[in-house]
């Protein structure tokens, strides 16, 4: 493995999925769902939700080129997808709107709070922390860089649910210190940073494409004129 290409990937897959995430934007949600609670329930729930999420992302990258090949889905195709929805997430983030790729509706949340523990799973596990956004960066890093894809998705979304977790349990101390103001400010450099990643994304695929098929169109022609 090439420490140096590594270590780029990696790079690349703590900024988006920190992005993605956003651990400012979601404690306030974390808190809200949490309120009443004791410690000990709060730090169960935090613990759940951010070990079912990077379960569900490390899953879906090492099978997600595999589901690829079984639907007949093109790595380049993939890309386009993924990058469009990362984008549509980013704009969204930046415009001051949820985006239902990585936030609960009120009604999941609603739900979630018959059982203390099994909002951990939904709506916090999935679809806030690892929803279609990250899910689908996820797939993209290992099927465009392999084995050192994976090992960026592992460790750098792994360092993010660390960072979430103690994010949550820090909820009341974070928010005094930003301010609905600065969660709100810091939510739209968020946004801008993964709207700029998922044109990145798109950009990739749209080459991909290129490189894929124009090079055939020739072919094509010949044999369609010869018939």
């Amino acid at each position: 493995m090439d420490a140096t290409a590594f270590l780029s990937i990696l790079a690349t897959s703590i900024a988006t999925f920190f992005a993605m995430c956003n651990p400012f934007a979601n404690t306030p949600i974390f808190m809200g769902m949490t309120a009443g609670d004791d410690k000990d329930t709060k730090k169960a729930v935090a613990r759940r939700a951010t070990i079912f999420a990077f379960a569900v992302a490390v899953v879906m990258a090492a099978s997600g080129k595999l589901i690829g090949e079984l639907f007949g889905v093109t790595l380049p195709a993939f890309k386009l997808g993924a990058g469009i929805l990362v984008f549509v997430i980013g704009y969204h983030m930046v415009m001051g709107k949820a985006h239902g790729a990585q936030s609960a509706s009120e009604e999941e949340i609603e739900k979630s709070k018959e059982s203390e523990l099994e909002k951990a799973i939904s709506p916090l596990g999935t679809p806030i922390l690892a929803g279609g956004g990250t899910i689908s960066a996820a797939v993209t890093f290992s099927a465009t860089d392999g084995m050192e894809g994976l090992a960026a998705v592992i460790v750098g979304f792994g360092m993010i649910m660390v960072m979430t977790y103690f994010f949550f349990l820090s909820g009341d101390t974070i928010e005094k210190k930003l301010g609905t103001a600065g969660l709100v400010a810091l939510t739209k450099i968020m946004g801008l940073i993964l709207l700029t990643i998922g044109i990145q994304i798109f950009l990739g695929g749209l080459d991909g494409v290129m490189n894929q098929y124009i090079p055939t169109i020739p072919a094509l022609l010949s044999g369609s004129g010869s018939g």
